[in-house]
């Protein structure tokens, strides 16, 4: 599986995610602020 590092663009928060918690993230926002995210906030790693 695919590994991404998602980097928030509000809060800036920089968290390894795998492709499961990529597609969370997407649809719920940043964990951590909630902030939408949009799938050029992750990069492959």
């Amino acid at each position: 599986m695919s590994t991404y590092m998602f980097i928030c663009p509000d809060c800036k928060q920089e968290i390894e995610v795998n492709g499961s918690m990529r597609d969370a993230i997407l649809s719920s926002g940043c964990p951590v602020c909630t902030e939408a995210v949009e799938t050029a906030h992750f990069e492959c790693v």
